[in-house]
């Protein structure tokens, strides 16, 4: 055991950190036993952004980091949960193959973390997310049990709707130990273009445009607070593109030829440090950062009404919006009912992603399901976690 450091701090009182699956089970059976509530960690970066309060007990991840099984010529890869996407990723170059995931800073986001926190990034538009890349699973339950789902080969479908289950739980059902994933190759080439307009209109024509036209690799938008990173003060399209340098020469022309003279398309090194920039951003410091999901026609005017500062993903109907002054708690929950509300409106959701400590108290972090699927979510947890220790009160419906 040791104390907590960094970001643990807010995510739980005491660390362990494991060496092995039957170590883990250990510690869940003597948490059931002594009634401690536990969470799995990896960096502790979404755990303590959105916890109101420290578990007794953090595992870290950290000392199960291998890759188990790699085959590139099945591209599929098996590994343990502890290890940072960024590192596995290493793996897979040499054989010229990468988890096409992208979540913010991968060298500090763990495969755990990945699905247990539904992490991704712009390429979602032409990659998915990582329960589309998931074949298999293995985690700790109820009473230290191993419980494993799907398996090694793509064809395998066994335990389908338990990996679905696990992804998103974040942690409130099992510690999850080990993976198994669809690998993709790496593109030969990629380019960015960035390109910027006076309004958010005239931006979102644009991208809808090109995501008419062409098979973007990712389509993001930037207010223009956020896009001032970029040196830029006027609403930022990013829009990435790869293949052969045939395929990317035809992309540029076509991006040119629909957007005119807004912007430039950055090739080579400059188009992956604007992608990691845009890739890494960090929203946590603002003092309320949301995630909203509705359908992508609908994103435009969902934004709009929400009044905020935004990064959009927007070939997915996904954005990540925030607040970038001080705020009140009383002034927080009406911000977060008022953007709750515009997003129900285009049958989307809204969950909380970061918020300042002194916020946090009075804030659903989730949306709240109907009295039908909320009944459902509250049997799924109890035959999963009967004794209730695993990352209580951190999910829907406080479950």
């Amino acid at each position: 055991m040791r104390a907590p450091c960094g970001a643990e701090v807010a995510a739980a009182t005491t660390i362990v950190e494991p060496e092995s699956v039957a170590e883990i089970s250990e510690v869940v059976r003597f948490c059931e036993a002594n009634e401690i509530s536990l969470a799995p960690i990896g960096a502790a970066r979404t755990l303590s952004q959105i916890r109101h309060a420290p578990v007794a007990l953090g595992v870290s991840l950290k000392r199960l980091a291998k890759v188990v099984a790699y085959e590139p010529d099945d591209m599929t890869v098996v590994a343990e949960a502890g290890i940072a996407v960024g590192a596995l990723n290493s793996v897979l170059a040499p054989s010229r193959q990468r988890m096409p995931v992208d979540p913010r800073d991968p060298e500090l986001t763990t495969v755990g973390a990945l699905i247990g926190a539904s992490q991704a990034g712009p390429l979602r538009l032409s990659e998915g997310t990582a329960r589309d890349l998931l074949i298999g699973i293995r985690f700790v339950g109820h009473g230290g049990s191993v419980v494993h789902g799907g398996g090694r080969v793509v064809k395998n479908v066994a335990g389908y709707d338990l990996m679905k289950v696990m992804g998103g739980s974040f942690g409130t059902l099992g510690i999850i130990t080990e993976a198994t994933f669809k690998v993709r190759p790496i593109p030969e080439k990629f380019c960015l273009a960035m390109l910027s307009y006076e309004n958010a209109g005239d931006a979102f024509a644009a991208a809808s445009t090109l995501n008419d036209a062409l098979p973007l690799s990712h389509l993001d938008l930037l207010s223009p607070n956020l896009a001032a990173q970029f040196g830029v003060n006027r609403f930022l399209l990013l829009a990435g593109f790869s293949g052969s340098p045939l395929e990317i020469g035809y992309q540029a022309q076509k991006v040119h030829d629909l957007t005119g003279a807004h912007g430039e398309i950055l090739d080579d090194d400059r188009a992956h440090q604007a992608y990691e920039k845009l890739r890494d951003f960090d929203l946590s410091f603002a003092p309320l950062t949301a995630q909203i999901a509705v359908p992508p026609a609908l994103l435009p005017p969902t934004l709009d009404a929400c009044k905020c500062e935004f990064r959009a993903h927007a070939g997915s109907g996904v954005a990540q919006i925030l607040l970038l002054d001080t705020l009140t708690a009383d002034v927080s929950r009406n911000v977060v009912a008022r953007w709750r509300e515009s997003v129900h409106a285009a049958r989307g959701v809204l969950r909380i992603v970061a918020a300042s400590p002194d916020l946090r108290p009075g804030l659903e972090i989730f949306d709240t399901p109907n009295a039908g699927a909320l009944a459902i979510m509250r049997r799924l947890k109890s035959a999963f976690d009967p004794a209730g220790i695993f990352n209580p009160g951190c999910f829907v419906g406080g479950i």
